[in-house]
């Protein structure tokens, strides 16, 4: 038993030092960069940046199912990956709404655009015309739209190329569509015909859009452009001509964009990589979270963790003496090997993930408060102090165990409510109980038992004092 104990010690330590290494800040003890990616990962409300919920705004006729929006809401991650935002968080809310979360946004005008416009990409035969840029044209995918005539006379307006239909719209009541009039041209290649696109330079040295067709998709371009040398075509992207030009030779599997300036051949390279979106998106919802703001979170939330851990270990060394400190150790074990692991799987903190945090802290001393109020029982009965502690944490741990893993099933209901409902605040909540909840499993039955079995090998105790009963308690418990 002794030997096993030290065992035991020892894993447990080794456990620790681990966790405290990784628990500490980036730049401290950093060896040959081993914690470059162990960090703490920052949720919209404790770094700021910005909130989009977007709804979805099917054409006549389209209709909108889980698998549609899904779809939907991987372009959009895709899109996002292109921006360089650090823990972002992209889900569905019920049928027909993504939340979008930013993290430490810089620019998040140009995000909400990116978001939203569908970026549906189409080279069509003009038929001979030279199309104006800006020319709003109906195709063989689809026609486009405008909005109605309303009261005010520049509803029935085309609006200017590149810019965002719906991102002024109201939430409440979004303006009826109808088909411009004119005639349809034929689409030789759309977007989902895009095997890659990029920034790249033509000849002259200016900034354009490089793409790169699949192969079917580049026979038939390949086909068209040999048949048609002289004649003009046009790059459509969401029903406006942003590009006519004509064609020279024949184009095969790539080609370049051009007329556009920096930040347009940056958006649009990223949206054709992404993909069109499967259904137009209107923001209904935007909120932006100043990083001064969350800075306040966290220093309020350290204190609120200081104090509640400070005033929870006065209490048990108070009531429950030697097991009370030694089950302190065990708690600030718990903390670190808890917050490393926030770090290392990751997860992102929100302040409703910290409050989670923290509330399992009270969890995990509740476990030890179950163990040390049967070991008093135990001796008042007149058993034995080595005898009394393992009877203490044998008879203690079925309703811990119970406890706990419904506790645990609470949390899997919360999170897969919170995924479904888009409420991220309440999925931080659900995961940083349910790991603070196993971890506090190990360190009540594992760590404090280990300590308490340690101490007596080295030094045994006669005293119940220690152990938090009085001499008068044990005795009128052995004269039951």
């Amino acid at each position: 038993m002794r030997s096993r104990s030290n065992l035991v010690l020892v894993a447990i330590l080794i456990i620790t030092i681990v966790s405290v290494w990784a628990s500490l800040p980036k730049d401290v003890l950093n060896f040959a960069g081993a914690k470059d990616e162990i960090y703490v990962h920052k949720g919209l409300d404790l770094q700021g940046g910005l909130q989009v919920v977007l709804e979805a705004r099917p054409s006549a006729g389209q209709d909108i199912d889980r698998e549609v929006l899904s779809g939907t809401r991987d372009t959009i991650e895709r899109r996002i990956s292109g921006l360089g935002v650090s823990e972002p968080v992209i889900q569905t809310q019920g049928d027909d709404k993504i939340v979008v979360e930013l993290p430490g946004l810089e620019d998040p005008e140009r995000a909400v655009e990116l978001l939203q416009q569908t970026a549906l990409l189409e080279i069509i035969d003009t038929q001979g015309q030279q199309l104006p840029e800006g020319t709003r044209v109906n195709t063989s995918l689809g026609g486009a739209t405008v909005d109605a005539p309303s009261s005010t006379p520049e509803a029935s307006g085309s609006p200017e190329p590149g810019a965002s239909p719906v991102a002024d719209a109201s939430p409440t009541a979004a303006p009826a569509e109808a088909t411009i009039e004119g005639p349809t041209y034929t689409t030789i290649v759309s977007g989902a015909d895009i095997k890659d696109a990029y920034p790249t330079q033509d000849q002259f040295g200016s900034l354009v859009v490089g793409f790169e067709l699949e192969g079917n998709a580049a026979d038939t371009f390949f086909e068209f452009t040999s048949a048609n040398v002289g004649r003009p075509m046009s790059i459509v992207v969401d029903k406006t001509v942003i590009n006519t030009a004509n064609i020279n030779s024949a184009i095969s599997s790539q080609g370049i964009i051009n007329g556009l300036d920096t930040q347009q051949v940056t958006d649009l390279s990223l949206q054709l990589k992404s993909g069109a979106l499967a259904v137009p998106l209107e923001v209904v919802q935007s909120r932006t979270v100043g990083p001064t703001l969350g800075q306040d979170s966290i220093d309020k939330s350290i204190i609120a963790g200081i104090v509640g851990l400070t005033l929870v270990a006065l209490m048990m060394i108070l009531y429950y003496r030697l097991p009370g400190f030694l089950s302190v150790i065990a708690l600030l074990v718990y903390a670190s090997i808890t917050f490393a692991l926030f770090k290392v799987i990751p997860v992102t903190l929100t302040l409703a993930g910290i409050a989670g945090f923290i509330l399992s802290i009270g969890m995990a001393v509740d476990a030890n408060i179950l163990i040390f109020a049967r070991l008093k029982d135990e001796i008042r009965h007149g058993r034995t102090i080595r005898t009394s502690i393992e009877a203490g944490f044998d008879h203690a741990w079925p309703s811990i165990r119970d406890s706990n893993i419904a506790t645990m099933i609470t949390c899997v209901i919360l999170y897969w409510f919170g995924r479904y409902s888009g409420a991220s605040i309440i999925q931080g909540f659900a995961l940083t109980l349910f790991i603070g909840v196993v971890v506090s499993m190990f360190t009540a039955i594992i760590v404090t038992r280990t300590l308490l079995r340690v101490l007596l090998n080295i030094r045994p105790i006669n005293d119940h004092w220690w152990l938090g009963v009085e001499h008068s308690e044990v005795a009128r418990g052995t004269a039951d």
